[in-house]
């Protein structure tokens, strides 16, 4: 097993850890699957935490949950005894605790050394704890004292144990998000709202959605294939590089920066048909005549935005979208 690892790890150019992610994170597609048939919301919440848990295991190691205990403990703690103040708490302490963990492991040399650690994804956990400890927060005040946006998200009551934690690790989405509230977690997981079918309708399917997702990571792995062997960043530490003159360099420069988006393409494009094919990536139906329904819950790269975008300005609107999303509400 270790030979055939290695193999296939030395065939498409990364570490053996980098594969055991990517084979966790492609399998996060069928165990969100696999959700949509648990037997009521319990059993949704277990599955969910449970799922998240093991993957994060088989990815980054025993530690990795043990790097995610603190921020969530901390959360639930704060929600627990400081209701009020929650949120102020949970941010300040989950920045603290995400960038002292980045120091710590020195993610950069990590991944130059063909290795991987979890704070890719302890980022992403942090973000669902404080929203959740603000959220809750928000469920002491007024109407008139709050936006829209935490008028939809806010918590009124305080989530259980177990939907909590199911929330935060929910079939391994906190490998690379999407970011998503915990409102939305629980109504999805118990159908209300969006997710509440009428009777004699069907709910929506997932299936095109999740095949166009699956169809465009394959397309950008495939690109990303095909070029990293002739842009690769490594080479910027060779002297020849230095003896290149000005335009070559600025070429060299954009055709590795484009190389390597086309990695985070897949990554993203993987998380999203991941989210869509569990339902969470259903936000609505269209205003047209039949309704389409649609999935942008999931989507958290517009590449065609991206490569086109004619100024920084509309870059948060197009690359990480759902983080950009979750820094417009909370912090801007």
């Amino acid at each position: 097993m270790v030979l055939e690892m290695e193999s296939m790890a030395t065939a498409i150019g990364v570490s053996v850890p980098v594969l055991r992610f990517l084979l966790c994170f492609v399998a996060t597609i069928p165990v969100s699957f696999a959700w949509r048939f648990m037997p009521g919301p319990a059993a949704k919440h277990l599955y969910a935490a449970a799922s998240g848990a093991f993957l994060s295991y088989l990815s980054f190691g025993a530690t990795s949950n043990l790097l995610f205990i603190f921020p969530m403990t901390f959360g639930y703690t704060s929600m627990l005894l400081l209701r009020r103040y929650a949120g102020i708490f949970t941010f300040f302490a989950g920045f603290a605790y995400l960038v002292s963990c980045h120091v710590y492991y020195m993610s950069g040399d990590a991944w130059k050394d063909g290795g991987i650690d979890a704070t890719g994804a302890l980022m992403v956990l942090i973000l669902k704890v404080i929203s959740c400890a603000i959220n809750y927060s928000d469920g002491l005040l007024n109407d008139e004292s709050l936006t829209e946006s935490q008028k939809k998200n806010r918590l009124v009551h305080r989530p259980t144990a177990i939907e909590y934690i199911g929330y935060c690790l929910c079939c391994g989405s906190h490998f690379a998000g999407p970011v998503y509230e915990m409102k939305e977690y629980l109504e999805w997981t118990e159908g209300e709202g969006i997710w509440s079918s009428p009777k004699g309708k069907s709910s929506p399917s997932p299936y095109r959605a999740m095949f166009r997702a699956i169809v465009q990571a394959a397309i950008c792995m495939g690109i990303y294939l095909y070029l990293v062997p002739h842009f690769p960043l490594t080479r910027f530490n060779e002297p020849a590089y230095n003896q290149w003159g000005f335009w070559k360099r600025l070429f060299y420069q954009y055709m590795s920066g484009f190389t390597a988006r086309w990695k985070y393409y897949f990554i993203w494009s993987i998380s999203e048909a991941s989210i869509i094919i569990s339902g969470l990536g259903f936000s609505g139906w269209s205003d047209s005549f039949p309704p389409i329904s649609l999935w942008h819950r999931a989507k958290n790269v517009d590449i065609f935005g991206v490569e086109l975008a004619t100024s920084a300005v509309q870059l948060p609107l197009v690359w990480n979208i759902q983080v950009s999303t979750w820094l417009r509400h909370y912090v801007v």
